[in-house]
């Protein structure tokens, strides 16, 4: 696999379950197939809670463009799921192999049922030093509502995974929002979140494998104290 680094896009709320929870990656997987599903959960105080699963479709179109379209649901605490919005992501490798690191640029466009467009840009570094793996990444967001003026906000992750055995690969990840990318919020009211993970893949024959990682994080969400279990699959084929 290819060390990296990354350019994504998606709206401020949408980015929340999915860079807020997820480290982004990308790699050499041409032709190849997935179904991706991920889930994250975050407790707060006073019995509040609020929970997110999502679906996709992914395809290794070339050796350096991997595409996705998914759906996200969104469920507060008490409430019923619904669709909090669909997006197309696009990744696109710039080097591969020939530097210490790698880059991609990753592209990722979201809409919401009614609120219009958002999206999120910036780079993403992984490297490698022996067995272990670094990655850190930092994004600008923006959101595009309809007849709504919104600040383009800063926010990042950051992940250190050994390879320990292709089935079980520990780790930590992070992440975090500031506030506006220029004028930062006071510390109290920053997100910052982290916590172990674990990493691990099977290989099924005939070209299937399945993929997965979870993490236990703990921080703040949103500026509240909160507790998270995020995890994610991915079916190969």
């Amino acid at each position: 696999m290819k060390k990296l680094i990354v350019l994504a896009a998606l709206s401020p709320q949408f980015a929340c379950a999915a860079t807020g929870y997820y480290l982004v990656s990308t790699y050499d997987v041409e032709g190849q197939r997935s179904i991706d599903y991920k889930y994250w959960n975050a407790d707060y105080k006073h019995s509040s809670s609020t929970s997110s699963p999502e679906i996709g479709y992914g395809y290794g179109v070339t050796s350096r463009w991997y595409t996705e379209l998914y759906a996200v649901w969104r469920r507060p605490h008490g409430r019923d799921s619904k669709l909090a919005g669909v997006a197309w992501q696009n990744d696109y490798l710039l080097t591969q192999g020939q530097y210490p690191f790698d880059l991609a640029l990753h592209t990722d466009i979201q809409r919401s049922p009614g609120n219009g467009y958002g999206a999120e840009i910036g780079p993403v570094l992984q490297t490698e030093y022996h067995r272990t793996q670094f990655n850190f990444n930092l994004f600008l967001q923006r959101d595009f509502r309809n007849g709504r003026s919104n600040d383009t906000e800063m926010v990042y992750q950051w992940q250190v995974k050994q390879r320990w055995k292709s089935w079980l690969e520990p780790g930590l990840q992070g992440f975090g929002e500031l506030g506006k990318w220029n004028d930062w919020l006071p510390r109290s009211r920053q997100s910052h979140r982290a916590g172990p993970a674990l990493f691990g893949a099977r290989d099924l024959g005939r070209g299937q494998a399945v993929k997965y990682e979870a993490a236990w994080l703990i921080g703040k969400n949103s500026a509240r104290a909160a507790k998270s279990f995020t995890m994610r699959v991915q079916y190969l084929f």
